[in-house]
């Protein structure tokens, strides 16, 4: 066969014929062999993807703090699993507003879409009610991401033209927005060379695609690359880019934390409490579950919803709570933000104390077995890192010193709880990180904070310790 030569191609073929063999390290002409035997041996040519240029994406006010987004429907027999795709997406707390293309009008209706995303459907361009102050602007930044789904062969094309004759072209050309394009259409039309060149070029300028997958088409016996992804798999990669994946560098650590109040029984009726609400320790294990540790809550009464990832134990007494903590161990960190109780009667009542003439019921009390301690002294199955908190109504930082050299722990949390401060039952707090390094302690005193904002700077400094140590 003689030696293959490049002539008298159109710009854009030779230059994506460059690119490709650029990217596979081939020689051009070689690169037409590749091509010319994956054709004969009957395998579609597929568009490479291309690193996405950067999109601006200026900071929108959600509403109701949702992320928004403008789903654009077009005209193909897919469409009909738009209307699944904006519950899947609704399920994600996404906020969802839909434009219609005549075309899409022909396979689902705006009533349809509207009554599902609980929002007006948008559909003509030149609609008085809306384009008055120019509504496909605001359909193009009023949000946080454009989905398009899907996205026909003639979507993509106006697309890759800067085409602007409808509502959904002219909103897409007016975005500054990220883009994401589910394209569905029949396989022949996928491996169109037009097509593929409408692709590569949308995928330059940074617009993103999921999909197509193979399968079977809407047309009898026609099978191939085209069908519309998935809703699923399309409110997924919606949410991918609304919301990236947090770092997550406690990933593989278990994490221990206590939290709330210990009840310590008088007899069946009364106990001995405080007013801790367990927040702050609920608000560690979030922020803690949301850095990769496997966590273990172990809780006294607390009225607080579980947080979900977590396995939480409940617990009433200082020694259940020591019992339970015991039997959490080994963990890579140890986090005590519960308030225990100090003292338990020495004889619990087995049956509710009455008034007596003699006056008030003695009760002699003993003092609980102190958890901090009793972890942070362990010569086995001591965690690496041992954190505990200083309740404490005078003397903040005086008495954490002294409580971080007494029991022995790693670090202490130290926080003001006189009633004037509101932090015991409330949403804020103050805190100071006391750390020691041998006889030396440090105290880092941090601004007033909701109480998730400072889980989630003990959570960083913890992370950044583990990594240190390991």
């Amino acid at each position: 066969m003689a030696n293959l030569t490049i002539r008298k191609l159109d710009d854009a073929v030779r230059d994506e014929l460059r690119l490709r063999a650029a990217r596979n390290g081939r020689s051009v002409e070689d690169e037409v062999r590749v091509i010319l035997g994956e054709v004969v041996a009957g395998q579609p040519f597929e568009v490479p993807p291309a690193a996405p240029a950067p999109r601006p994406q200026a900071a929108v006010a959600s509403a109701n703090g949702l992320a928004r987004v403008t789903l654009i429907i077009g005209g193909g027999i897919a469409a009909y699993k738009a209307l699944d795709l904006i519950r899947r997406l609704k399920e994600r707390q996404i906020h969802v507003r839909c434009v219609l293309t005549k075309a899409a009008q022909q396979f689902v209706t705006p009533l349809a879409a509207s009554a599902l995303s609980h929002e007006r459907v948008y559909t003509d361009l030149f609609d008085p009610e809306s384009e008055f102050d120019a509504g496909h602007i605001r359909l193009a930044r009023e949000c946080d991401l454009i989905v398009v789904a899907p996205a026909t062969a003639d979507l993509i094309a106006k697309m890759a033209h800067g085409h602007a004759d409808d509502l959904a072209s002219a909103t897409l050309l007016a975005a500054n927005r990220p883009i994401l394009l589910a394209p569905a259409m029949n396989p022949l039309m996928w491996n169109n060379a037009a097509t593929r060149r409408n692709v590569l070029q949308l995928r330059r300028d940074g617009i993103l695609t999921v999909g197509p997958n193979a399968g079977e088409m809407a047309e009898a016996g026609e099978a191939g690359v085209g069908r519309m992804a998935e809703p699923t798999e399309i409110a997924a990669a919606a949410e991918h880019i609304l919301r990236p994946p947090h770092p997550r560098p406690l990933q593989g650590k278990r994490v221990l934390i206590t939290a709330g109040p210990t009840h310590e029984a008088i007899d069946p009726v009364r106990y001995i409490a405080n007013r801790s609400s367990g927040k702050q320790g609920f608000a560690i294990a979030a922020a803690a579950r949301d850095a990769g540790a496997e966590v273990v809550l172990v809780s006294g009464p607390v009225d607080l919803a579980d947080p979900s990832g977590v396995s939480v134990i409940s617990v009433e007494s200082a020694r259940d709570m020591l019992h339970r903590v015991e039997a959490a161990l080994p963990v890579d960190v140890a986090i005590f933000a519960a308030a225990v109780a100090d003292w338990r009667v020495a004889n619990e009542g087995e049956q509710k104390l009455k008034k007596t003439a003699a006056g008030v019921p003695a009760l002699q009390l003993v003092e609980n077995p102190d958890i901090l301690a009793t972890i942070a002294k362990l010569e086995n199955n001591r965690p690496p890192l041992v954190i505990g908190f200083a309740a404490e109504t005078e003397h903040l930082i005086e008495n954490a010193k002294a409580k971080i050299a007494r029991k022995g722990c790693d670090w202490i949390v130290a926080n003001d709880v006189s009633p004037a401060t509101g932090v015991m039952g409330g949403d804020r707090n103050t805190v100071h990180l006391l750390t020691r390094e041998g006889e030396d302690i440090s105290v880092d005193s941090w601004p007033v904070m909701t109480k998730e904002q400072v889980a989630t700077e003990l959570v960083a400094r913890i992370a950044k310790a583990v990594e240190t140590k390991s």
